[in-house]
């Protein structure tokens, strides 16, 4: 029976056209319906055009209908895929400029802190309506896969408030876990326990980790038997690239005892200790790469990713299409599920949902990331227990943040939008309350077109800048472009290097995309 997909957002380039050649690697999945539906037409048909022309290459029996409305799209669909940036690159310059100001220096702000606590007011709004279009037009027991940040908060209102069965899907544990292999297979050779040409792969090193999204922790590592966590710290610190590129996770590792999943750049802007003083941010990041803490990194990548696809894309179209085989599958979670549940062929990867005593320190209804198993029988999550103290400890301060934003999102209550501003960890080790309902007030007026919820906080936050302009008692702002900010490149500058600049366009995970030219 051909399957129906519906991809929502499918203007960007690198997690549609992905995830759509990862499908179509399944035999039983190369007859799919997929309806790619997005805000923008212009990205919508460049996006088409070239997934379209890969299927034919490919003579596959795959089909194709892209269109702007979405509820067509929906209308009986067996899996919904989630993948808006809602607001786009306006309004996530927004979510690091304007907090900048204050002193909350981030490199993503997509996840908590004041960018992603912004991020999730535009997008809950957005995916809300997403679900009421499922709920009404989709199939009976659709499911809804969803790949867009702020993935607790969004994940979270989609289960609770949409009333959609809602599985959040990222990345982060994979790239973790290859980085585990490696350290492991560096000491290994020194010690000779394994020959110089032998390799330890993600595959020889079996993992639990368990958490909330970007906040997950490797609480069992076992390799050829052997418990590899108390070596951790020294593994990482005898790597000849991590001992540089993972300030900030070696340094929670070696005080927590548990290595986190998400990438040095993300970990340091959810806790209160790295990226508080703008003067000692440069000791704890890298920029060998952006995702390893250049503040507003992922804003540049993914600027310049967008201006070189828009710019290149007429040649995009004349390169030979890929062939479509299970060699050019990638790790993302969404076409292995869909496998699974169709064909029965196990699966087991680390997704997000709704607690229900699987993590038992956390509370229940908040959104973890957990090990599970998908197959014919549907996804199973098994029980991981308490989490260690001081990671529960981590996970709790962010899940209260979260639930307060999520809410706050829903209902559009600016008091415990501001609310969840004042609790967030970095942004409460940096601003103090007042500067905290300026710099609330200002985000909103400036993404006023993406709140509908906060109509009259809006008007309200309005009268408020004007007010405290008048009497001379805004709050001092900082003059700063943050620790360390790389100008974003022009098209011109991309094109010295074509490949790089291509790779960055295409890419789903631009954690994988290395530094500027002339960065060290």
């Amino acid at each position: 029976m051909r399957k129906k997909i519906a991809m929502i957002g499918a203007g960007s380039i690198g997690f549609t056209r992905r995830l759509m050649q990862d499908l179509l690697c399944v035999p039983e999945l190369d007859h799919t319906e997929f309806a790619f539906t997005d805000i923008s037409q212009r990205n919508l048909d460049m996006v088409a055009q070239l997934c379209e022309r890969d299927i034919k290459a490919n003579k596959l029996p795959a089909k194709i209908e892209a269109t702007t409305d979405r509820r067509r799209a929906i209308a009986e669909a067996d899996y919904i895929i989630c993948m808006i940036r809602q607001g786009g690159l306006e309004a996530f310059q927004g979510d690091i400029d304007i907090p900048l100001k204050y002193g909350v220096d981030q490199c993503v702000g997509d996840t908590i802190c004041a960018g992603g606590i912004m991020y999730a007011q535009r997008t809950i709004n957005a995916l809300l309506g997403f679900c009421k279009d499922i709920r009404e037009v989709a199939k009976p027991q659709a499911l809804f896969l969803n790949y867009s940040n702020p993935m607790a908060m969004n994940t979270w209102a989609c289960n609770k408030y949409g009333k959609v069965r809602t599985i959040g899907l990222c990345h982060g544990v994979q790239g973790a876990h290859r980085q585990i292999a490696s350290v492991i297979e560096h000491w290994a050779h020194k010690e000779g326990l394994i020959a110089a040409d032998e390799k330890v792969t993600k595959k020889d090193v079996d993992i639990i980790a368990a958490g909330i999204n970007h906040q997950t922790w490797f609480i069992k590592v076992q390799w050829r038997g052997m418990n590899m966590l108390p070596r951790l710290a020294q593994l990482f610190e005898m790597h000849p690239q991590y001992v540089h590129t993972e300030k900030v996770r070696i340094d929670v590792l070696k005080r927590f005892g548990y290595y986190s999943t998400e990438s040095n750049g993300h970990l340091s802007e959810y806790l209160p200790w790295y990226r508080k003083r703008v003067e000692e941010i440069p000791k704890w990041i890298d920029l060998s790469s952006w995702i390893n803490g250049e503040t507003g990194g992922y804003l540049r990548v993914a600027t310049e990713g967008r201006n070189w696809f828009e710019t290149d894309f007429p040649n995009w179209m004349n390169e030979e299409p890929p062939k479509i085989s299970p060699a050019i599958r990638s790790e993302e979670h969404g076409s292995w599920i869909i496998e699974a549940l169709e064909t029965g062929r196990t699966y087991r990867g680390h997704f997000n949902i709704p607690n229900q005593n699987h993590i038992t320190n956390l509370p229940n209804g908040c959104i973890i990331e957990i090990p599970g198993y998908v197959d014919k029988n549907g996804i199973n999550m098994p029980v991981v227990g308490d989490l260690p103290l001081a990671c529960a400890a981590t996970c709790s301060a962010s899940v209260h943040v979260q639930q307060m934003a999520m809410e706050a999102a829903v209902h559009g209550d600016v008091t415990l939008l501001k609310q969840a501003m004042l609790h967030d960890p970095l942004v409460g080790a940096v601003c103090d309350p007042e500067e905290v309902w300026q710099m609330t007030d200002e985000m909103l007026v400036a993404q006023a077109q993406w709140l509908p919820q906060y109509g009259r906080a809006i008007l309200e936050a309005r009268q408020n800048l004007a007010i405290q302009e008048r009497n001379g008692t805004r709050v001092k702002l900082r003059d700063t472009q943050g620790a360390v900010r790389i100008p974003i490149k022009s098209v011109e500058e991309l094109a010295k290097d074509k490949e790089a600049a291509k790779a960055n366009a295409s890419a789903a995970d631009k954690g994988k995309m290395t530094a500027p030219v002339g960065a060290k």
